[in-house]
């Protein structure tokens, strides 16, 4: 008598139309797990099907790629969870949470960086190197890219510059055309 065949990949079709989404972006697994801030491994193993997503990550996944709806609910039930995500059209009547945070004025130095870009923006990874060379990220900045181009300006200026005065880079609210 024969064992039952386990499957190694319970989420195969799952995984087949993350990687199909994510192919169709032309985007690549580093630039996808920069986005949702998971790492580019893990994102290979969900695209194998070989375990799924926390709701959390498959959201920001779906909210990245940004699929029609159907396709969206489809990928949810692929999944296996309960309720459906809730759309953007749905999310718009709720009323918003505003979070209040302390910010913190420390400045942390780092020894290289790790850049992640894609046509809807950069991630940049802040990192400091520990013992066996292994880089341990210590901030995260997201910004589109239009935001790098100014942030590319400001700090070719300082470097320029003579003075250590820092320079701010405009708000995003200040570039609005009125």
């Amino acid at each position: 008598m024969s064992e039952p065949k386990h499957n190694i990949t319970p989420y195969k079709r799952l995984g087949f139309r993350l990687k199909k989404l994510r192919e169709t972006s032309h985007q690549s697994l580093a630039e996808v797990s920069g986005a949702v801030e998971i790492e580019p491994e893990n994102l290979a193993s969900i695209e194998n099907g070989e375990y799924r997503p926390s709701e959390d990550v498959l959201l920001l996944l779906i909210s990245h790629f940004d699929p029609k709806e159907d396709e969206a609910v489809r990928i949810w039930e692929l999944a296996g969870y309960d309720e459906r995500p809730t759309t953007a059209d749905e999310s718009a009547n709720t009323k918003p949470i505003i979070m209040m945070v302390q910010p913190d004025n420390r400045v942390i130095y780092s020894d290289a960086v790790n850049v992640v870009g894609g046509p809807q923006g950069f991630v940049i990874n802040f990192l400091q190197t520990q013992g066996k060379g292994e880089a341990l990220a210590i901030s995260r900045v997201g910004m589109s890219r239009e935001q790098a181009f100014k942030v590319f300006e400001a700090i070719g200026q300082s470097l320029q510059s003579k003075t250590s005065e820092p320079r701010l880079l405009p708000s995003p609210r200040d570039s609005v055309d009125d």
